[in-house]
């Protein structure tokens, strides 16, 4: 994805002065832990894609910036809640922002990078984007809450774990993308396909981090491999290894996922009943073809740098494996 970093080079520069100047405040933990995590973030991917798609509509002013700001204190906003009710370690390979300042503070201070978001999108002046990323904000907060009501289910079907990742993840990606067409004026048509490239890029990003949970490294991820397992989070690779291995592992994932009575070793078996079963490849596989719906969504759109470049995103996004 190099060349999309260079072509939104000086952009990201100006979202990322944005970004300082906003979560700044009297309240000095606030500034502090937001900045913990904020920091951690290399390449700020969803922000990126809004950039990314206001320019391929045509865009020539500043006016996608602030709605790029935006989406990055939404994405920052989810995290730390969401730590927060996974108790998880590390997030960007970093320690957890709750586990330095506190799951209160921690909370709190995503609420205020919430409204931030908010005051950021007023700014904008875009009632069509404000209510894209409005709405946005309330599906992400739908997926998490069914994701939650449905942990440790060893009944969930692929359907409802497609749902619940289209909605807390894959949602801010298609807002992202169609929030920058819309500032930049695009046609409805163009809006469409925007948006369809963002859900479809997000959700392949979402499958491989899942997969990557069970054979990646830290430095991949940005958190320890094997939370999922270890929070008996039902991912897509988990279905497939249960769903394949039902009548003879059964006792196996009563225990570590439904029980979450866990101990050495466990997670070293889940992973090669996921290899046994090619658990982890059909998830992979599924990713590609996300990615491969992302690239053929903007296929249409006239010969622009931005074009082959968001194309190249969808690519990366599915070769982050260790």
């Amino acid at each position: 994805m190099d060349l999309l970093l260079k072509l939104a080079g000086q952009d990201m520069r100006a979202v990322d002065g944005l970004i300082r100047l906003h979560m700044d405040s009297p309240v000095p933990v606030i500034p502090a832990l937001a900045d913990h995590l904020i920091a951690g973030s290399a390449k700020r991917l969803r922000p990126l894609l809004t950039i990314a798609a206001a320019r391929l509509c045509g865009a020539r002013d500043d006016g996608c910036l602030k709605l790029a700001a935006a989406v990055e204190f939404i994405h920052t906003a989810t995290l730390l809640h969401d730590d927060v009710v996974d108790s998880s370690q590390l997030r960007r390979g970093r320690v957890a922002a709750h586990l330095i300042w506190g799951a209160p503070a921690s909370v709190l201070v995503g609420d205020f990078l919430f409204a931030r978001a908010f005051e950021l999108m007023v700014d904008a002046g875009s009632m069509s984007a404000l209510e894209i990323l409005a709405r946005a904000s309330r599906v992400i907060s739908e997926g998490e809450v069914l994701q939650l009501t449905r942990s440790h289910d060893l009944d969930l079907s692929q359907e409802v774990y497609l749902e619940i990742i289209k909605a807390k993840t894959a949602e801010l990606f298609a807002a992202a993308a169609e929030a920058g067409a819309v500032s930049a004026g695009a046609p409805v048509d163009h809006c469409r396909a925007l948006r369809k490239f963002g859900q479809d890029l997000g959700l392949a990003f979402q499958l491989i981090d899942d997969a990557l949970d069970y054979s990646g490294e830290a430095k991949t991820l940005g958190k320890n491999p094997g939370d999922d397992f270890r929070e008996g989070k039902v991912t897509l690779p988990l279905l497939l290894a249960m769903s394949r291995t039902a009548s003879s592992e059964r006792d196996f994932w009563v225990r570590t996922i439904d029980r979450r009575e866990q101990v050495d070793g466990d997670l070293e078996r889940a992973c090669e009943l996921m290899r046994e079963t090619r658990a982890l490849d059909e998830t992979l596989a599924l990713a590609v073809r996300y990615a491969e719906s992302a690239k053929a969504a903007i296929a249409d759109f006239g010969p622009n740098a931005w074009r082959p470049a968001m194309q190249d995103l969808a690519d990366f996004a599915v070769m982050r494996r260790a």
